[in-house]
C-alpha cells in the first residue's frame, strides 16, 4: 500500500524550514531596541517604551492588497507587494493620529516557493525600516486546495500608538475647513478587479504592454508603490498644530473615505477640475467606458491623502508640506 505523506499531499516542511532561513537577516534589520527575543517563537515581543508616552493608545489595523497580487504574479515582480501592505497599513493609523510600533504578517499559498516569499518579506521589510517600525511576526500557510500553485495571498497587521488628547477622530472637523491633498503613486492597493477587468480581458493587453501616455508599462504603472505618508505627516504634527482631520483614501474613493471622518450635519464640496488625474486612470476610464461615477467609487485618482485643514492655516500647510518635497493641493472644503 502508498504511504501518503504530508509532502505528496502539497505541504513541503523542508520548503518552510528554508523559507525561515531565508528571511531572518531581512526580518532582523527591521528590529529596534524594543524587540525582545528572535525569530520562531510562539509569539513576537515588544517591550513598551513607558517614558516617552504620557497616556497613550494603542492604535491596530489589518488589511491585505487585494487583486494587486495578480499583477505581481503576472509580472514575476515580487518585492513591491510587501512595501504595499506595509505603507496601506501605516497609512490607516496614521489618519488617527497614531505612529506604528510593530507589523506583523500572513503569507499563504498553494505551493511555497522559498525565493518568491523571501522577495515578499524583502518588500515587508523594506517599508518595516523606511517607517520606522519592527516586523515581530508572522505566519506562512501552504494550502494546497485553497490556492493554486502559484497563486498566494498577503495581510498584515500594524500596531501603533497616539497620545491621547492628540487622537484624530473627526471631532475636531469644522465647516469651512479646506481639504488639502497628497498626490498618490498610482491606484495604490484599490480598484485592481475593475482596471483588471478593463485592461487586460475587455482591452486584452498584458502587463508588458508599454503605453505612451504612462511611460512605461502597464505593469510598472500598476505596480507603482503604494506611498507611506508617515514621514511628512509625523513632521508637521510634530512643528504644527494646524492638522483637524486626515483621510487615507482607499477603497470607496475620496468621498467615500473622507466622509468616515465627518460629524451629522457635514457633507463635502470637492472640486474634481482642480487637479490633473494621473494618465493611468484616464486609461483604464477611455478603455472601459467607466463613467465619471464609478471611477470616483472605485479608484483614489491621484489623491492618497486628504489633509483637513482651517482656511487659515491652509498657506502654511501647503508651504510645509512643500519644504517636504511634497506636492499638495486643495481639492474641496467641508460644507
Amino acid at each position: 500500500m502508498e504511504s501518503i505523506s504530508y509532502k505528496s499531499s502539497g505541504v513541503d516542511i523542508a520548503a518552510g524550514e528554508e523559507s525561515v532561513e531565508r528571511i531572518k537577516a531581512h526580518v532582523k534589520k527591521t528590529y529596534s531596541k524594543n524587540v525582545l527575543g528572535g525569530i520562531g517563537l510562539f509569539g513576537g515581543f515588544f517591550e513598551f517604551d513607558k517614558e516617552k508616552w504620557q497616556n497613550p493608545v494603542l492604535v491596530s489595523s489589518v488589511d491585505g492588497v487585494g487583486t494587486k497580487i495578480k499583477i505581481a504574479i503576472q509580472s514575476k515582480n515580487y518585492d513591491t507587494i510587501g512595501q504595499d501592505l506595509v505603507n496601506h497599513c501605516v497609512n490607516d493609523i496614521l489618519v488617527c493620529g497614531a505612529f506604528p510600533l510593530y507589523f506583523l504578517d500572513y503569507y499563504a499559498t498553494g505551493k511555497l516557493s522559498p525565493e518568491i516569499f523571501e522577495q515578499v518579506i524583502i518588500g515587508f521589510s523594506k517599508a518595516c525600516i523606511e517607517n520606522e517600525c519592527s516586523l515581530i511576526g508572522g505566519e506562512t500557510a501552504e494550502m494546497p486546495g485553497i490556492y493554486a500553485d502559484e497563486d498566494f495571498d498577503v495581510a498584515g497587521t500594524i500596531v501603533g500608538c497616539v497620545e491621547k488628547s492628540k487622537i484624530l477622530d473627526g471631532s475636531k472637523v469644522e465647516k469651512g475647513n479646506i481639504l488639502v491633498a497628497l498626490p498618490s503613486a498610482g491606484l495604490h492597493t484599490n480598484g485592481y478587479s475593475l482596471a483588471r477587468k478593463v485592461l487586460f480581458e475587455k482591452a486584452k493587453l498584458d502587463v508588458s504592454t508599454y503605453d505612451e501616455e504612462l511611460g512605461t508599462t502597464l505593469g510598472e504603472s500598476l505596480l507603482a508603490v503604494h506611498k507611506s505618508y508617515l514621514k511628512p505627516i509625523k513632521s508637521i504634527f510634530e512643528n504644527t498644530e494646524i492638522i483637524n482631520g486626515l483621510s487615507h483614501i482607499t477603497g470607496g474613493g475620496i468621498v467615500g473615505n473622507t466622509k468616515r471622518i465627518l460629524r451629522e450635519g457635514k457633507t463635502l464640496e470637492i472640486d474634481w477640475q482642480s487637479w490633473e488625474v494621473p494618465a493611468i486612470f484616464k486609461l483604464i476610464q477611455k478603455l472601459g467606458n467607466v463613467s465619471d461615477e464609478e471611477m470616483r467609487k472605485a479608484f483614489n485618482l491621484g489623491v492618497g491623502l486628504i489633509v483637513v485643514v482651517s482656511e487659515k492655516n491652509v498657506d502654511k500647510l501647503l508651504t510645509e508640506f512643500k519644504k517636504l518635497g511634497e506636492k499638495p493641493f486643495v481639492v474641496g472644503k467641508v460644507r
